[in-house]
């Protein structure tokens, strides 16, 4: 299945099922008017949404034109949101590139901050921020939407409960991090709204692309309209997604509608150092901090800015025969006053 929370004037949208060529929808609010009420009771209503969008398919409901401009974040708030650090590859770039040691246990034991769940972004909504300064930058991810998960969960059960899986643009501001990690209580004003796919899709429509933990596709980033990053979201994924959904319920139960984010994702070079850009036989960024990173490394400073007022950012995924999977986050950043918000 497909789902897709459609612009209605409440702050959640209207439930709706997408079809598999995200061409039509059709309205479920006879089953569970948003899908937070969907993930409530999942078990009860699956098999109902899963008739709709058989029905849906066939023609034999009435359906309309589905618009991604019109689509809100699958959750457009959510209870929580907890992004983790899946790609060790990408981590071990940030503290190459600033001179640090990387401690062994980021191999064993994965990173995970808390981020803002209560005003995601629609994913063709604008980012606006007050100030170019602060380094905005976008970040290409896999998320997963779990249902009631119990604390102490194992990672098989924990596998057993990811509903629905989405792309991300986890927006940061990367010239804001430094200060507010030094005060030693993680992300806040660094991590502004994010935005989600259009549509959230169950595993099973993702074929032998999902293996039960991880996405096999290639992500692809755009910037300005050029390719900036293609990286399979399947390779160097460290921590696959029970894991990730395991280590944030270890010492507390995670409600239905919970967002577990997989961090950048980032691939190694062929030669097992640093990734390349697209434009020299590699498969790119999700982030503009890595190819930064990366630039450092290579040559002692980073020559690419962060992202400028004006700039377009494309985030989407697409299947084997070259469609789209959960359509596109597509966002311009634009300048707003930060009195008016």
């Amino acid at each position: 299945m497909k789902l897709a929370s459609l612009r209605d004037g409440s702050r959640d949208g209207r439930l709706v099922l997408v079809s598999r060529d995200l061409t039509r929808y059709t309205v479920a609010g006879g089953i569970a008017p948003t899908l937070q009420r969907a993930l409530d009771d999942w078990d009860l209503l699956r098999p109902r949404l899963e008739a709709l969008a058989y029905d849906l398919e066939l023609g034999a409901v009435p359906s309309e034109r589905f618009r991604e401009h019109q689509a809100l974040s699958p959750l457009p708030r959510a209870y929580q949101w907890a992004d983790g650090s899946a790609y060790v590859n990408h981590v071990a770039l940030v503290r190459k590139a600033r001179g640090a040691e990387m401690p062994e246990s980021f191999w064993t034991d994965p990173l995970m901050y808390q981020g803002g769940s209560d005003s995601f972004l629609p994913p063709r909504a604008p980012i606006r921020m007050a100030s170019e300064t602060w380094g905005i930058d976008l970040e290409g991810e896999v998320a997963v939407i779990t249902g009631d998960v119990p604390m102490g969960v194992d990672v098989e059960a924990a596998g057993k409960a990811i509903r629905l899986v989405m792309l991300v643009n986890d927006v940061s501001l990367r010239n804001l991090i430094p200060a507010e990690l030094a005060k030693g209580f993680g992300f806040f004003q660094s991590k502004p709204s994010s935005a989600f796919s259009p549509v959230a899709v169950t595993p099973d429509e993702l074929a032998d692309a999902w293996d039960g933990g991880r996405l096999h596709r290639p992500l692809s980033v755009e910037l300005n309209g050029a390719p900036f990053g293609l990286a399979d979201a399947g390779t160097d994924m460290t921590f696959d997604f029970p894991t990730l959904v395991a280590h944030a319920a270890k010492t507390r139960p995670l409600g239905a509608g919970t967002i577990i984010g997989s961090g950048t994702v980032s691939n190694r070079g062929a030669d097992g150092g640093p990734g390349r850009a697209i434009a020299v036989g590699g498969v790119g960024y999700s982030c503009l901090a890595e190819l930064r990173m990366v630039e450092t490394i290579l040559s002692g400073a980073p020559k690419t800015s962060f992202l400028r007022f004006g700039d377009t950012v494309r985030i989407e995924m697409k299947d084997a025969q070259g469609h789209s999977i959960f359509g596109a986050i597509e966002q311009v950043v634009e300048e707003t006053d930060a009195a008016a918000g």
